[in-house]
């Protein structure tokens, strides 16, 4: 094979990802139409609204984005804590050792166990503890759902984290001790600052896959089409309304489900973009 042709192929290849994801934007936009027209843009993102009733159909999205983005904000809160020092026991602290192997294949295997089984866990573990303990009376809803949320991510975010942290040369550490420092400041001022925007991106990964989990939060969050009043009310988010209604749907309530596909892959794209900006800027400064 020619460079020529090589180079053809591996164009090609490259073209279809752009003309897939046009692709799915395109088939989102034209199905989102209807309800777009109906009840226009601006009107159906910030109405609350979601009636499908015959002749007095009225559909919004706003309690569904609030609730995907409190959930997600949530999960991300109550990740940080336990990813990051695990992160720093396997890539660091005990880097090389069987403790920091055998630690990193259970987090491996964490982070392949389908949805489902941590929806399972959280329905019949979490959520009956919640109720024992009276923070929430009925025990589904935006916490019970956040917190399984943030399991399910840990090990997601500790495991890149870690590999981000293992990349650090020992140069540099080295250098650093020699001139006295502890361990605790070689990781604040050195370890951070070299592996920072590789760490801050497998957040940003991390909160990608909260964004558009489906069925663990379709099974605690409570599923009521309202936006939420505290964090042990229940709701929805954009995922699990979809999961929840459309199987039955059609018409205009069909097109309001997926105008509201179509608003959550712009708001993880627009996440994601907003999330390399900030990396490139770390790396600058």
């Amino acid at each position: 094979m020619n460079d020529k042709v090589f180079k053809i192929i591996l164009f090609v290849a490259a073209l279809v990802i752009p003309l897939i994801c046009g692709g799915v934007i395109y088939s989102l936009t034209i199905d989102a139409s209807d309800a777009f027209s109906r009840f226009g843009f601006f009107e159906f993102l910030t109405s609350s609204e979601w009636n499908y009733t015959i002749d007095n159909e009225r559909y919004g999205a706003l309690p569904f984005i609030v609730g995907t983005l409190l959930t997600t904000l949530l999960a991300l809160l109550f990740c940080i804590p336990f990813s990051l020092p695990v992160s720093l026991f396997i890539g660091e602290y005990f880097k090389g050792r069987k403790i920091a192997e055998l630690l990193g294949t259970v987090i491996d295997l964490l982070a392949g166990i389908p949805s489902i089984i941590y929806g399972l866990w959280g329905f019949y573990t979490l959520r009956p503890l919640i109720m024992a303990l009276d923070i929430s009376p009925h025990g589904s809803g935006i916490l019970t759902a956040s917190l399984v949320l943030a399991i399910m991510v840990v090990p997601y975010a500790a495991s890149l984290s870690a590999e981000f942290i293992k990349m650090v040369p020992n140069e540099i550490k080295e250098s650093a001790y020699s001139l006295g420092a502890t361990r605790a400041e070689v990781i604040r001022d050195v370890v951070f600052p070299v592996a920072g925007s590789g760490i801050f991106s497998s957040y940003i990964l991390a909160i990608g896959r909260a964004l558009g989990e489906t069925m663990t939060v379709t099974m605690l969050i409570g599923n009521t089409n309202q936006i939420p009043q505290s964090l042990t009310a229940t709701g929805n988010t954009m995922a699990s309304i979809i999961a929840n209604q459309f199987g039955e749907a059609d018409g205009l309530r069909f097109s309001a489900l997926i105008a509201i596909g179509l608003l959550l892959f712009f708001i993880t794209a627009l996440i994601n973009v907003a999330g390399k900006f900030l990396i490139k800027r770390a790396r600058i400064m």
